[in-house]
C-alpha cells in the first residue's frame, strides 16, 4: 500500500487535495482528520505539516508525498523530485527597503532574515556571500522593521505582501518553486508510485487540453488537420451527409477560441469544445 504525505494547511494544501480528488483518490471529509485509508487504490494519505514532508519521505517512513520545491531543498532530507505539479509557483527572492541594496554581493557582512534557512545558506555559499542568516518561523517581511535584520529572503507570489510594508524585491530570484511530488533520493519507483504518478500527470494533461469536434467537407481535411493535429493524429469519421467528416481532437485550452475561428473560416461547422475530466497518453 501507498503511503502518501499530503499538506495538512497552507498554500499548498488546497491545490494538493482538489488535483488528488481529480486523480480518483479518497478525500479526507473532515480537516481535522490526519489520516485517510484508500483500500480501493491501495494509499494511506497522511496529512502533514509542509514543511516535514520531504524529511518523512527521505528517511524512508513514508513513500512519496507533495511538497514544494523549495521545502524539498531547503530541509535538506534526500529525497528527490518526481514530477512538478504546476500549482503553488511562486519565487524564492530577496527584499529590503527601497534602494538598500541592488544585488546579493551588496549582503556581505549583513543579516539577512528568513525560514528558509537551509535554502538562503546553500545560496550564499554558492555566490561566495558572507552574511548572517537570521532564521524566523514566518512572517519575516517585519523583521527589517523591528531592526532584526537588514534585508530579508522569502517565497514571493505577487509581492503585495512586501509593498504593504515598504519593502521591494532585488536582485536575481534565489529559486524558483511550485508544488512536486516527491520520493527518497535513490529509491526505486513502486507500482502505487507509478499508478499516481501516472494519474497526476492525466490531471495535468486535462487542465491544458480540451477536446473539439467539428464538421468539415472532405476535401478541406488536411487543412483542418494541419489546425488540430491531436497528439497522434485526430479521429476522422464519415457523416451521413456525403463530402462531409466529422472531426474530434484534443487540442491546447489555452487558445482554443482562435483555433475555434480559423476552423470555422475554412468552412467547418457544429464546433464543439468540451473539457476533459482525466486522460491518459
Amino acid at each position: 500500500m501507498l503511503r502518501l504525505a499530503v499538506p495538512n494547511k497552507g498554500a499548498l494544501a488546497e491545490a494538493a487535495h482538489t488535483m488528488l480528488n481529480e486523480a480518483g483518490y479518497r478525500p479526507r471529509k473532515d480537516a481535522k482528520e490526519l489520516v485517510v485509508v484508500d483500500p480501493d487504490n491501495s494509499c494511506e494519505l497522511f496529512f502533514l505539516r509542509p514543511r516535514d514532508i520531504a524529511v518523512y519521505v527521505g528517511e524512508g517512513t513514508l513513500d512519496a508525498g507533495i511538497t514544494g520545491a523549495d521545502m524539498l531543498l531547503d530541509s535538506g532530507a534526500p529525497a528527490e523530485e518526481v514530477m512538478p505539479l504546476g500549482f503553488g509557483v511562486s519565487t524564492f527572492r530577496f527584499a529590503a527597503r527601497p534602494g538598500a541594496f541592488s544585488s546579493v554581493k551588496d549582503l556581505a557582512g549583513m543579516r539577512v532574515a528568513t525560514s528558509y534557512a537551509g535554502l538562503l545558506g546553500h545560496h550564499l555559499a554558492d555566490v561566495g556571500v558572507d552574511a548572517r542568516v537570521i532564521k524566523l518561523d514566518g512572517a519575516v517581511e517585519t523583521a527589517i522593521r523591528l531592526g532584526v535584520a537588514d534585508a530579508v529572503a522569502d517565497v514571493v507570489e505577487t509581492g503585495t505582501t512586501l509593498r504593504n510594508v515598504g519593502l521591494e524585491v532585488f536582485g536575481e530570484p534565489i529559486a524558483h518553486s511550485q508544488g512536486v511530488l516527491v520520493k527518497r533520493a535513490g529509491a526505486a519507483e513502486t507500482p502505487g508510485l507509478r499508478q499516481l504518478a501516472r494519474r497526476l500527470q492525466g490531471v495535468l494533461v486535462a487542465r491544458d487540453y480540451v477536446m473539439i469536434d467539428y464538421d468539415i467537407r472532405a476535401e478541406r481535411i488536411d487543412e483542418a488537420i494541419a489546425i488540430t493535429p491531436g497528439m497522434e493524429g485526430p479521429t476522422v469519421s464519415p457523416l451521413h451527409r456525403e463530402g462531409w467528416v466529422a472531426v474530434r481532437a484534443m487540442v491546447p485550452r489555452k487558445g482554443h477560441q482562435q483555433i475555434m475561428d480559423r476552423l470555422w473560416e475554412l468552412g467547418a461547422k457544429a464546433v464543439l469544445v468540451t473539457a476533459i475530466f482525466a486522460c491518459r497518453l
